[in-house]
């Protein structure tokens, strides 16, 4: 295990064997609300992070979230509070992956993507850089917005082109396909190739770019779902 001088650890934080925490990183601490803030105030059980975990520099994970095995969060990354994300998932530099988020394994966040409160994301999606994910469709305006929030889910195999938008509650089957600069309004069906604003389909994609057929492991130890997210809806 390797964590640096300047690393804030908060108490109780779980750190697997081999985790490498860098310079500022942030570990553990509990989210600071604002007076009109609608989110539960309990306070939340500690962090954990799986082996071989590594926290870059300057990068802020919450706690009330549990991270798996061999995973990176890239500099200046954020995760926030009841997100659980499986093993070997890489969320990258400058990313904000907000709370109640869950994260299957092997999925890969680049850059600067931003992935709101709520969301799902399977197993093996990418994500490209700068890509946003919304969940209200009222921005605030109404009481209704906290009954019907909800972010995008992601299904096996999807990838995300660069600087996508997708909008609340929409689902991208597994193993489509969003090309970059996608504004996505509506459900994309699986494996379908969708462009454009709004996004529509233009193809399938092909058999010789799906993903191979893989065991798929227990809730337990996938992070493609998280419990506490749908406790916290409820």
């Amino acid at each position: 295990m390797s964590v640096a001088e300047t690393a804030v650890i908060y108490p109780g934080t779980v750190l697997g064997e081999g985790c490498v925490v860098g310079d500022h990183a942030v570990l553990g601490k509990q989210p600071a609300l604002s007076p009109r803030s609608t989110a539960s105030r309990e306070e939340l059980p500690p962090l954990e992070l799986g082996p071989g975990t590594i926290i870059s520099t300057g990068a802020i994970v919450f706690a009330g979230t549990t991270i798996g095995a061999r995973v990176i969060v890239g500099d200046q990354a954020c995760v926030r509070e009841r997100c659980a994300i499986g093993d070997d998932v890489v969320v990258g530099r400058g990313s904000l992956v907000e709370n109640d988020t869950s994260i299957g394994r092997l999925t890969k966040i680049q850059a600067n993507a931003y992935i709101t409160a709520y969301s799902t994301l399977e197993e093996e999606v990418f994500i490209a850089p700068g890509v946003t994910t919304t969940n209200d469709n009222f921005m605030g305006r109404t009481e209704l917005r906290h009954e019907l929030r909800r972010g995008p889910t992601i299904r096996r195999g999807a990838r995300i082109g660069g600087a996508a938008v997708l909008c609340p509650a929409v689902e991208i089957g597994e193993e489509a396909y969003v090309g970059a600069g996608a504004v996505v309004i509506r459900d994309v069906p699986p494996r379908a190739v969708v462009v454009g604003n709004p996004a529509r389909q233009i193809r399938e994609v092909a058999s010789e770019e799906l993903l191979p057929e893989r065991p798929r492991p227990d809730a337990s130890g996938s992070g493609g779902s998280n419990r506490r997210s749908r406790e916290s809806r409820s």
